[in-house]
């Protein structure tokens, strides 16, 4: 199968971190790399975790807007949580109501010990589809 990889300019250059942030395929789906609360450099944003979950669904909003969709498109999340516990559950619950209200994508919640930066302490990457 055929597929794109596209790094939009609207975030950070990843592939000096091994990664892309888009792939497209010729088909209908779209990959988009895990997104955390990164600034136009990769550096994380802020150290509060609802600022992070927050920062980090931004940016997939802005991969997503590169390949001409938008949050209705996604079909699947993959979060991944360092030290979940409840309350960041609550965070990520009430944040992703915000977006997709009665009609959230399927998601795969993981809780890890660490994430790729020591400051990270949420990530999510995504699988759209196409119309």
């Amino acid at each position: 199968m055929a597929h794109n990889i596209i790094n939009p300019a609207g975030l950070h250059d990843p592939v000096g971190f091994g990664y892309s942030h888009i792939a497209t395929t010729d088909g209908e789906l779209v990959f988009i790399a895990g997104q955390y609360a990164s600034d136009g450099n990769g550096h994380v944003t802020s150290s509060d975790f609802t600022d992070q979950v927050e920062r980090s669904l931004a940016n997939l909003k802005t991969a997503l807007a590169e390949v001409g969709l938008d949050f209705g498109h996604v079909v699947q999340l993959r979060t991944y949580i360092v030290e979940h516990d409840a309350a960041k559950l609550e965070i990520i619950g009430t944040l992703i109501g915000e977006i997709w209200g009665e009609r959230p994508p399927t998601q795969t919640l993981l809780g890890v010990s660490a994430l790729a930066l020591p400051d990270m302490l949420f990530e999510v990457d995504a699988v759209a589809v196409r119309p």
